[in-house]
C-alpha cells in the first residue's frame, strides 16, 4: 500500500469486499438471481477500482481515461440489480431476453458515447484537475445526457427496490433479514449519488458513491451467509403459490369489490369454457357460473347445478373474502368443487341401503309366509308361483345392484366412447332377445356421434322398465335422438305406451333423497339417473298421448364429436333429422 493515498487504501478494501461477495453469489448459480448479484457486484468493483487508477493518476488525460473505463461499472450496476430484484423475488417473467436487451439500450447508447470520445459533450461538456486536500480528482462539468443516464438509474433503482420492500414486512424470518440487508446494500451507494449531484459535497470531483460500495459489500456479504441469500430465495415460493392456483383442480376466481374479474386458474376456464384472455376485467355477473347465486353470500354456497364443458354437475362453493394487511375488503375468492361425485356416492348408498333395508326384506318375508304354506299344502301351486317370483326379483335386484357397482366403481377403467346408432342397436337387440314379445322400434335418423359408454346401461335400463311395467300384451317401445338445436348436446328419447311412471318416482330423483314414505320401485330408474349425471346430463319425464310415458336424456357431446358432427351437417349428410315427436 506505500504510495497510496488513504482513500486509495479505502477504495482498495470495497473492493476486496465486493470481489468476495461477487465470487459467493456466483458460486451459487444457477439458483434465482446469483448470476444478476454477480453482475451487479463486478459493475461496482470495476468502478471503485478504476477510480483508485484515476486517484492515482498524474495527469489530465490519464485521470480522463480511467474515469471513462467507469462508466463501464457504472451502467452495468443498475442493469444488473433490477434484474436481480425481479429474479430473486420470483418475477423472473420479467427477466426474458427481449426486456432485459431493451433495458441495456441505455447503457449501451453511454459506453458507446465514451468509447467515441464524447465529441458533441453530451456527458461531459469539460474536464480539469481538482487538487484537495484529501487527494486530487477530476471534476468534470456534466453534459445532458449525464443527468439522463442518471436519471435512468435511479429510476431502475426504484423499479427493483419495490419487490425487495415488499419483503421487509414478509413472515418469514430469513427472507426480512435478507430483503433488510439489501436494501441497506443498495440505499448506501443510491443516497451517496444524490448528495454527489446536489452538490452537497465540500470536496470539488470527489464522487462518494464508490466508497458507499464498502457498505454494500459487508451488506451483501451479510445477506449471503448470515441470511442464507440465494440458498433461500422467495423465488421457489411465489412459483409454487402461483402453480398451486393455477393447477388446483377446483375452478377459482378471483372478483373484485366493484364485481369485476381480476383472475382466473386454468380449470375454470377449461370447465366452464371461459377465454381468460377477455374474461379479465369483464363484470363477474357475465363470467363466474351462477354469481346471481353467490352475490352477499359467503362461506360454502350451494350445491349448485351449473353446466360447463363436462355438462351439467352439482357444485358446492365456497366465497371467502380476500382482504389487505389493514383488514380492509379487496375482492372476493370464488371455488367451485364439483361434489357430483360425492353425492352419487351418497345417493347409491341410501339406495342399497333401501333395497337390502326394504325390498329384500319384503321379499324374504313373502317367501317365508309363503314357504311355510307349501310346508302344509305341498301341492299349493299358487304358493309355488309366489315364491319363484319373489325369489326371481329379488335375483334382478342383485343384478341390478352388482351392475351399478361396477358401472359406477370410481376405480374401474373407463370404457371409450361409442357410436348412438350402435349403442341404440345392440340394447334394442337385447330387449328384442330378452322379451320376444315387445316391439322396440329405433328411429332411422339416430345422429352419427360418439357418446360415453354409460350411456348403454341408461337406455338398457329404460327399455327394460318400459317393457316390464307395460300391461299390454304386446309393449311398444320407440327410441329417438337427435342433436339440439343449439348444438353440443344431444337428446335420446325412449317412449312406451304402458300406464306410466308414479309422479312420486320422478319426486324422487329429482330431489335424490329417498325416505321411508316416499322412494323409487326398485334401482332402474336410479341407475339411469345416475348415469346421466356421471356423463354431465339431465333426464326428464314427460306424458305420451295417448297413453304411456317420455323420457328424455339429454347429454353433452364431446367437443371432437360436436365438431364431428357439425361438419357433417356442413357436407350434407343427414346426422340428424327434424324435431320429432316423441313417443309417435
Amino acid at each position: 500500500m506505500i504510495g497510496l493515498s488513504p482513500l486509495s487504501v479505502a477504495l482498495l478494501a470495497a473492493v476486496v469486499t465486493g470481489t468476495s461477495a461477487a465470487i459467493l453469489a456466483w458460486r451459487e448459480r444457477p439458483d434465482a438471481g446469483a448470476t444478476w448479484l454477480a453482475l451487479l457486484l463486478v459493475g461496482q468493483v470495476w468502478w471503485t477500482a478504476f477510480l483508485v487508477f484515476e486517484l492515482e493518476a498524474s495527469t489530465l488525460d490519464a485521470k480522463a481515461l480511467w474515469y471513462d473505463v467507469q462508466w463501464i461499472g457504472v451502467v452495468v450496476v443498475p442493469v444488473g440489480w433490477v434484474f436481480f430484484a425481479l429474479e430473486y423475488t420470483g418475477r423472473d417473467q420479467y427477466v426474458r431476453p427481449g426486456v432485459v436487451a431493451a433495458a441495456c439500450v441505455a447503457p449501451a447508447t453511454t459506453v458507446l458515447l465514451v468509447a467515441t470520445g464524447d465529441p458533441m459533450g453530451l456527458i461531459t461538456s469539460d474536464r480539469a484537475v481538482a487538487d484537495t486536500a484529501v487527494g486530487s480528482f477530476l471534476r468534470v462539468a456534466p453534459g445532458p445526457w449525464y443527468y439522463v443516464i442518471a436519471g435512468y438509474t435511479y429510476l431502475l433503482g426504484l423499479i427493483g427496490s419495490v419487490p425487495i420492500l415488499q419483503l421487509v414486512r414478509d413472515d418469514a424470518r430469513p427472507f426480512r433479514g435478507q430483503s433488510a440487508a439489501l436494501v441497506v446494500g443498495t440505499a448506501a451507494p443510491w443516497v451517496s449519488s444524490l448528495v454527489y449531484l446536489s452538490g452537497a459535497i465540500p470536496v470539488p470531483g470527489l464522487d462518494p458513491t464508490p466508497l458507499a460500495f464498502a457498505v454494500s459489500g459487508v451488506a451483501y456479504l451479510l445477506a449471503l451467509t448470515r441470511f442464507r441469500l440465494l440458498t433461500l430465495t422467495p423465488a421457489p415460493r411465489r412459483r409454487a403459490r402461483q402453480l398451486v392456483f393455477e393447477q388446483l383442480h377446483d375452478p377459482v376466481f378471483v372478483v373484485g369489490t366493484e364485481g369485476y374479474v381480476l383472475d382466473l386458474n386454468r380449470f375454470a376456464a377449461d370447465i366452464f369454457e371461459v377465454d381468460r384472455r377477455t374474461a379479465v376485467g369483464e363484470a363477474a355477473a357475465a363470467v363466474v357460473p351462477r354469481y346471481d347465486a353467490l352475490a352477499g353470500r359467503r362461506g360454502e354456497v350451494g350445491p349448485l347445478s351449473i353446466v360447463g364443458r363436462n355438462g351439467r354437475r352439482p357444485y358446492e362453493v365456497t366465497v371467502r373474502r380476500v382482504t389487505d394487511d389493514h383488514g380492509r375488503a379487496v375482492g372476493r375468492l370464488v371455488v367451485y368443487h364439483d361434489v357430483g361425485e360425492y353425492l352419487g356416492q351418497q345417493q347409491r348408498l341410501n339406495v342399497l341401503n333401501r333395497v337390502f333395508r326394504h325390498d329384500i326384506r319384503t321379499e324374504t318375508n313373502l317367501i317365508q309366509g309363503y314357504a311355510d304354506r307349501l310346508a302344509a299344502v305341498p301341492s299349493d301351486e299358487r304358493a309355488l308361483k309366489v315364491v319363484k317370483e319373489s325369489a326371481a326379483r329379488i335375483h334382478e335386484l342383485s343384478e341390478q345392484t352388482r351392475a351399478a357397482s361396477e358401472l359406477f366403481d370410481p376405480l374401474s377403467e373407463p370404457e371409450p366412447p361409442v357410436p348412438l346408432p350402435e349403442l341404440v342397436e345392440e340394447t334394442a337387440a337385447e330387449i328384442r332377445a330378452e322379451w320376444p314379445r315387445a316391439e322396440v322400434t329405433v328411429d332411422d335418423d339416430i345422429p352419427a356421434v360418439d357418446v360415453p359408454a354409460t350411456l348403454r346401461a341408461v337406455v338398457a335400463n329404460l327399455c327394460s322398465n318400459a317393457v316390464q311395467h307395460n300391461d299390454a300384451d304386446r309393449p311398444s317401445v320407440w327410441i329417438e335422438a337427435d342433436v339440439a338445436t343449439e348444438g353440443g348436446w344431444v337428446d335420446l328419447s325412449v317412449a312406451d305406451d304402458g300406464p306410466g311412471i308414479d309422479p312420486t318416482e320422478h319426486e324422487v330423483l329429482s330431489q335424490g333423497v329417498e325416505t321411508p314414505l316416499e322412494h323409487a320401485s326398485g334401482i332402474g330408474l336410479w341407475i339411469v339417473k345416475w348415469g346421466t349425471d356421471q356423463i354431465g346430463g339431465s333426464v326428464s319425464f314427460a306424458e305420451r298421448k295417448p297413453r304411456g310415458t317420455v323420457v328424455t336424456v339429454s347429454l353433452p357431446l364431446s367437443d371432437e364429436a360436436h365438431a364431428n358432427e357439425a361438419g357433417a351437417k356442413r357436407a350434407g349428410t343427414a346426422v340428424s333429422g327434424p324435431p320429432k315427436s316423441r313417443g309417435r
